[in-house]
């Protein structure tokens, strides 16, 4: 399972997207935004919340993997984390996966990326078009800034 957030910044009205590295396998140097994958360490390094019958469970542990990305690969503090969408794809290696994507507003930090990424910008729609990026994060976007843009408004 994979969890990616667009964060929104509510001063600058822009979203935060990412360059990834010219030496990644899939998609060197293109746009896309925080997110990674759920792994083993995570369910051993944070309590199970519930047994339901005899099967353990960890609620509240995707939130923690999309605010634990934002943090890692952009430095950033994230919170009101809403639902976007999810898909699912194969990997090269044929690995099923799915994807879960979230909007989030950035509440504290300075962007620092770490070296498996070349460089960040904040965008607003018309910006990200200068952008190479990956399929659907226009999508993303368009969606996070209207649902946090709309809450502003309230």
């Amino acid at each position: 399972m994979v969890a990616t957030s667009v964060i929104y910044h509510p001063k600058l009205k822009k979203c935060l997207i990412l360059q990834r590295s010219r030496r990644e396998i899939v998609h060197p140097l293109v746009w896309g935004v925080t997110g990674g994958k759920l792994e083993w360490e995570d369910l051993q390094t944070n309590k199970i919340t519930r047994m339901n019958i005899d099967v353990p469970n960890w609620e509240g542990l995707v939130e923690k993997l999309v605010k634990r990305e934002a943090k890692e690969e952009s430095g950033l503090t994230i919170y009101d984390i809403r639902y976007l969408e999810d898909v699912v794809f194969v990997r090269p290696d044929n690995v099923p996966v799915v994807c879960i994507k979230f909007a989030a507003k950035y509440v504290s930090g300075q962007v620092k990326i770490p070296l498996d990424f070349e460089d960040y910008a904040w965008v607003n729609l018309r910006e990200l078009k200068e952008y190479h990026h990956m399929e659907g994060i226009d999508r993303e976007i368009k969606r996070t800034m209207a649902i946090f843009q709309k809450s502003a408004k309230r």
